[in-house]
């Protein structure tokens, strides 16, 4: 560390919040730590703080400082920030440049407080969270050219670079992405951009039965079409522990029929985007459906309501996360039914699911199918009664084990927040 740095440096070792504004004093801190053996809270703005289980960590390091776009080549595709940049920063200068994140990241503010609040490029990496576009792009995970970070020992690690090439040895962004700050602490990392397509539309096709909403997620799988985005509202239980939202925030002039609906998004320029809406209406016989379409101007906020998680703002509520194979999608929207709050959306295959206060016996329910279906639950935000005595993430014994080992090659002490996904590491 430089003599200039430590004049500046904001750390005070004796604080239990630490503002490292550098790569450097992030590697300090963790050696000073790691010398104590003291497990340290890891997070950026605190968006996604209440993910997982509750921590017990006398220190927090706070990475909001580690903030700043480092390198943008919009003609090259890429972006890299530090860590602590705000998703939204990243977001504004990219649409400036008719460019995009193609993931579609989902701002988690609407869940958790009612309003926007996307947090920073690094939380969002470590979650591992798309939005409905990843059916069809991939993940956060697919989407990260490189990476720079601090492991337990303090040690500053890379791996990648910016561009797109292949590697030998194993990508450590496939580790860091979706460990929720539990492996490094991220300093720095590159995003591959794509330009955005120059328009979109939204076909809504109005149906209550669930085995012909499930064919049409499977056509829409295996359409040639380059369909975007597929997601199911359903109409939503007539039960005083569900706030009914479903119509004010699916609030559009062309939305104009009550009940559930399926939404299907095609983008691109208007010639590709009617070509093929021809051979859709043929493929998924929507002649036999009544539908109607929103243009470009309602489905981009269309979108951004499904993405934004709003059917379940402010919901006091449990919300689970459940990822299952679509083949399995008629099955499980059958044990849903009208029992729950939900949508489903990466063209059947993911289940955001809202589960009353103190019914942990349903939680359970959900839980045994996606597990015995090959899936994976996440319970991503806790109700005030909550008591499940389960897992807040699936894991079988194998994969906890290699976990387990995962966590010791980069964080040997167990100082990164210590049992944020299971009570074990």
């Amino acid at each position: 560390m430089s003599i200039e740095e430590k004049k500046n440096s904001q750390i005070s070792l004796d604080s239990n919040t630490y503002l490292p504004s550098s790569e450097n004093e992030v590697a300090e801190i963790i050696k000073k730590i790691y010398s104590k053996k003291l497990p340290i809270e890891v997070l950026g703005s605190g968006s996604k703080k209440n993910f997982g289980y509750n921590l017990q960590t006398a220190k927090t390091l706070n990475l909001s400082n580690l903030s700043g776009i480092i390198e943008y080549k919009k003609e090259e595709l890429y972006i890299k920030v530090k860590a602590g940049t705000p998703l939204e920063e990243v977001e504004k200068i990219l649409d400036e440049n008719n460019q995009q994140l193609a993931f579609e990241p989902i701002d988690f503010g609407y869940l958790n407080k009612g309003n926007s609040n996307k947090g920073t490029v690094g939380g969002y990496v470590a979650c591992n969270f798309a939005g409905s576009r990843r059916y069809k792009v991939g993940s956060v995970r697919d989407h990260i050219l490189g990476f720079r970070g601090v492991n337990g020992k303090g040690d500053i690690i890379k791996s990648g670079g910016t561009v797109v090439k292949n590697v030998t040895g194993y990508d450590l962004s496939k580790l860091i992405s979706g460990s929720f700050g539990t492996l490094a602490v991220l300093t720095e990392i590159t995003l591959k951009v794509s330009p955005k397509k120059q328009s979109q539309i939204t076909v809504i096709t109005y149906s209550e039965d669930i085995k012909k909403i499930s064919n049409l997620f499977d056509k829409i799988l295996s359409s040639s079409n380059e369909v975007s985005g597929a997601t199911f509202i359903p109409e939503e239980p007539n039960n005083k522990k569900y706030e009914l939202t479903k119509r004010n925030v699916f609030k559009f002039n062309d939305l104009d029929q009550e009940g559930s609906f399926l939404g299907f998004r095609i983008e691109g320029n208007k010639t590709s985007i009617n070509e093929r809406l021809k051979d859709l209406k043929k493929e998924l016989d929507l002649k036999s459906f009544k539908t109607s379409v929103l243009d470009v101007y309602q489905s981009v906020p269309f979108w951004q309501k499904v993405n934004n998680l709003e059917i379940f703002t402010n919901t006091k509520n449990n919300i689970l996360r459940a990822v299952i194979p679509p083949a399995k999608c008629e099955l499980f929207l059958k044990l849903l039914s009208k029992k729950y709050k939900y949508f489903v959306d990466w063209c059947g295959s993911l289940f955001w699911i809202e589960v009353a206060d103190k019914e942990d016996e349903k939680i359970n329910l959900i839980k045994k199918f996606v597990i015995e279906n090959n899936g994976y639950l996440t319970i991503l935000k806790k109700s005030e009664n909550f008591d499940f005595k389960d897992t807040l993430f699936t894991i079988d014994e194998t994969r906890l084990m290699i976990s387990k080992k995962i966590k010791e090659s980069f964080d040997p002490k167990g100082l990164f927040n210590p049992g944020k996904m299971y009570r074990e590491i």
